[in-house]
């Protein structure tokens, strides 16, 4: 059974932090230097996780909140990379057997990386995989199914991040993270919100997949009818889930719609200027703020994840 959207309040947070302390890094939050006239922009480093993304976060509190009873039983999960990694490396580390429906087109690099960790791999379409995060459900699966964003305590790992935020830079304006599912900036979201309301929280989508910046403008989720694949395959569904537009309504201000030309020119920026390797969404945070569109102020990009191959990333990059 589905249990039913709530509010992840502060107690439940503060719970979770406690909870992946030891494992899950409290990642730094640098300024990105762009000169003395050029816009105040930090970069909270989730690429600098175990697992090279945020979502470890969520992976080590989903599995720690699990019983004797559902650990025995295993968990599994839908993935593009990211998500079966985390959750993969949390399954491992309490001994738990873990299955990731992977999307076939993924980096063969997340792959090898899910794999590597002990996962059992099943590579399946991206529609299949996208039923699968809607229905949250897959036929032949027996272990329990930990959902890639749509799952209470996974956001509430990732919520983690706004505490820090705060904390760490008490002055911000605004916070910027990418859309994939929408587990991050609902996370993200609750715990900057949390402890300061008045902050502005902004979703970064690509242009070829940005169904919650079309869902804005309908008023009520929809479906893309032209998406696309692309790089950025960490981020930018096909639609907007109705369990994670009712999450983010009240908590996220506005969408930031990015071109595949900014986020690349944004991936090589962060890699000249702090020397940071950021896959595709991980960029599109600070593609969107290098846009304007967040306003003035303390601007926070999230740089949600650094999985990529090197010589993708060096192509993408290149002149």
């Amino acid at each position: 059974m589905i249990e039913p959207v709530r509010v992840i309040d502060l107690a439940e947070i503060e719970a979770a932090r406690e909870r992946i302390r030891g494992t899950v890094l409290r990642t730094p939050l640098v300024r990105l230097d762009l000169g003395p006239d050029g816009p105040d922009i930090r970069l909270k480093l989730e690429n600098l996780q175990p697992t090279n993304s945020y979502k470890i976060r969520g992976a080590m509190n989903a599995v720690g909140r699990l019983s004797g009873v559902e650990r025995a039983r295993g968990v599994w999960t839908v993935s593009a990379g990211n998500a079966g990694q985390a959750i993969a490396y949390a399954a491992r580390a309490a001994g738990m057997p873990c299955t990731v429906v992977a999307i076939e087109s993924a980096p063969q690099t997340k792959l090898d990386r899910m794999a590597a960790l002990g996962a059992r791999i099943l590579p399946v379409p991206y529609e299949v995989a996208w039923q699968a995060v809607t229905d949250h459900a897959y036929e032949g699966m027996d272990g329990l199914f930990i959902h890639p964003f749509d799952n209470h305590d996974f956001i509430a790992g990732h919520a983690t991040m706004g505490l820090e935020i705060i904390e760490d830079a008490p002055e911000v304006s605004a916070v910027i993270t990418a859309i994939g599912g929408g587990g991050l900036i609902t996370g993200v979201a609750s715990g900057v919100k949390a402890r300061k309301p008045d902050v502005r929280v902004y979703g970064a989508e690509p242009e070829t997949a940005a169904p919650y910046a079309l869902s804005r403008r309908e008023g009520r989720p929809v479906k893309l009818p032209d998406w696309q694949s692309s790089f950025v395959d960490g981020a930018g569904g096909q639609s907007m889930i109705p369990r994670m537009w009712e999450r983010m309504l009240p908590l996220v201000d506005e969408a930031i719609v990015v071109s595949l030309d900014k986020t690349r020119a944004a991936m090589r920026l962060l890699a000249e200027k702090a020397r940071v390797i950021a896959e595709g969404a991980g960029a599109l945070s600070p593609a969107a703020a290098l846009s304007g569109a967040a306003g003035e102020g303390t601007i926070v990009c999230v740089i949600s994840g650094g999985n990529i191959d090197l010589a993708k990333f060096s192509a993408l990059i290149a002149d």
